[in-house]
């Protein structure tokens, strides 16, 4: 039983791993589902798998019963469970969010949302730096959405001076 808990582990790892390095915003967000599975397993494994009685104390004993699983692995998973689900709703609707405003769940699309670099500190040079990052930024997206037409996006992307 552990060696097929620890197969199944190893294939939800490494599928979560796959997911994870996609561009693709709902892949990321299943592996990220698939990584907080294989970490419930993992922690499963490490109780007693094989029990066979019940993790609860006899009336009158000081302890569990000697064949009785581990009730923390237990404890430790569903509370997992449960932060999982926040942590997923959480992500589901940020990456909703994205969608609405970008028109685009592509990781490499996305990049334009991102600040350019530092400016210096003479304000000439920062100037030009700031409007060359935006005017190289908006050519790329424009580019790679702007395909797609009639999106907001690729509106707003062929809009960028």
């Amino acid at each position: 039983m552990e060696t097929l808990l620890a197969l199944l582990f190893g294939v939800l790892l490494a599928a979560s791993c796959h997911l994870l390095l996609a561009r693709s915003l709902p892949r990321m967000i299943l592996g990220l589902l698939l990584l907080g599975n294989a970490a419930n397993l993992a922690m499963i494994a490490a109780g007693r798998v094989l029990g066979t009685a019940p993790p609860l104390v006899e009336r009158g004993a000081a302890a569990l019963a000697a064949g009785a699983s581990n009730p923390l692995p237990q404890a430790l998973v569903l509370t997992a469970i449960v932060i999982s689900f926040g942590l997923t709703a959480f992500v589901m609707v940020l990456a909703w969010a994205t969608w609405r405003s970008e028109a685009t769940l592509d990781a490499e699309a996305l990049r334009r949302a991102e600040p350019p670099a530092l400016p210096s500190t003479d304000s000439k040079a920062a100037a030009a730096s700031e409007a060359e990052a935006e005017g190289k930024v908006g050519a790329e997206v424009g580019a790679k959405v702007g395909a797609k037409a009639g999106t907001k996006a690729g509106a707003r992307a062929e809009a960028v001076p």
